[in-house]
């Protein structure tokens, strides 16, 4: 094989220095606010959000602003330093809109065409915390020709969106419309946001009703169509830094316990077959931090290859991801199995992310595409 050129230089797969103050940084805060037990009691009380988190988070660290550029009122970083937020948020399955408004409602505003006055005020308001945005489409949606509900008329917006992930902590809806995309105030009149009853209780879906509804128009129909695609490419590719966090976390609170829980009067951990399932494990998610790694690398330096990384990264993380959720409930034995321990969160988690922006078997069929092969 020859050697890399500058045109196509190799991806840096490894963590830089400022990554791992942040890293500490994001999991110093969630320890403090937003354990275990913590999480179990506000998905259990109907009130997921914890408004004091998010300020913490996306102000008191800075990164909501992350991938906006400091002329914009952003930390100016990009998308490696995102995947480590994602990397710790799927760690702790935070109940943060971080994925949502962060990165696709973002990327999609900074991919616009024109980036003027209303674009820029609102991405001056996303980085630094003030406001949360959300793209009006279904979070299984793999394309923006699948997020195009909503119409205009009489320059009022009107359509119904469903399965919209974080639309309840959204102050404002990206909707993509036949005539463009538009920025909807989800308190103004003509908007519900109706709750859904969702697997994944840590990232409520919901609803959107919108009944000519007042939106500002941000771009033409050819440019919206390009801005959500993009929108939607970079939460599917740091969708897989989620589930990186979340499979580490399952095989490492799965190492712990095994070691500690004696049948015999010996570690259940020692057990040969159990050893080899953890090894197993371990193989995957070492293999999906690369995978995730090169998503989120490729993002970060527009590489022309970053819709087969990403493609690469969700059709391989997700299936890792719920993988290490099955075993950490099954390899916990009984206490796997109940409400009080956390486990099920992160199979439900894993599960929710597993179809969202695209299923495997979609990103599958569009590596197959990618590299000219048959589909499986």
């Amino acid at each position: 094989m020859s050697a890399p050129t500058e045109e196509t230089q190799a991806p840096d797969l490894l963590y830089s220095e400022a990554e791992d103050d942040l890293r500490a940084a994001v999991r110093s805060l969630l320890a403090g606010r937003c354990d275990a037990p913590t999480v179990l009691a506000r998905v259990e009380s109907d009130t997921p959000y914890d408004p004091q988190l998010w300020r913490a988070l996306a102000a008191g660290i800075g990164t909501a602003g992350l991938l906006v550029p400091e002329k914009l009122g952003g930390q100016g970083a990009g998308h490696r330093e995102a995947a480590v937020v994602l990397e710790e948020l799927g760690r702790s399955v935070a109940p943060a809109p971080y994925l949502t408004s962060a990165v696709v409602a973002t990327e999609t505003l900074l991919a616009l065409a024109a980036l003027d006055g209303p674009v820029v005020e609102l991405l001056g308001d996303l980085a630094t915390g003030r406001r949360i945005a959300v793209l009006a489409v279904p979070f299984a949606a793999p394309a923006p020709a699948a997020a195009q509900p909503a119409g205009v008329v009489a320059g009022a917006v009107q359509g119904m969106v469903t399965g919209v992930a974080d639309a309840a902590a959204a102050d404002v809806l990206l909707v993509p419309t036949t005539d463009g995309l538009y920025a909807v105030e989800t308190g103004s009149a003509g908007v519900t946001v109706e709750p859904l009853v969702s697997l994944d209780l840590t990232r409520p879906l919901a609803t959107v009703n919108l009944a000519g509804a007042a939106g500002t128009r941000l771009a033409d129909g050819a440019s919206a169509v390009s801005a959500v695609r993009r929108g939607l490419l970079a939460g599917a590719g740091l969708l897989a830094s989620e589930q990186l966090g979340l499979a580490e976390w399952c095989l490492t609170e799965t190492v712990r316990y095994t070691r500690e829980r004696h049948q015999f009067n010996r570690p259940v951990g020692s057990f040969q077959s159990l050893k080899h399932r953890m090894a197993q494990l371990w193989l995957e998610v070492v293999s999906a931090r690369a995978a995730a790694r090169n998503a989120a690398d490729a993002l970060a330096t527009g590489s022309p290859d970053t819709p087969l990384a990403v493609a690469v990264a969700q059709a391989y993380c997700s299936k890792v991801a719920v993988h290490a959720a099955e075993e950490c409930i099954q390899l916990h034995g009984g206490i796997g199995m109940t409400w009080e321990h956390p486990a099920h969160l992160y199979l439900k988690r894993a599960k929710a992310d597993s179809i969202a922006y695209g299923t495997a078997g979609h990103h599958r069929e569009a590596i197959a595409e990618l590299v000219e092969l048959p589909a499986p």
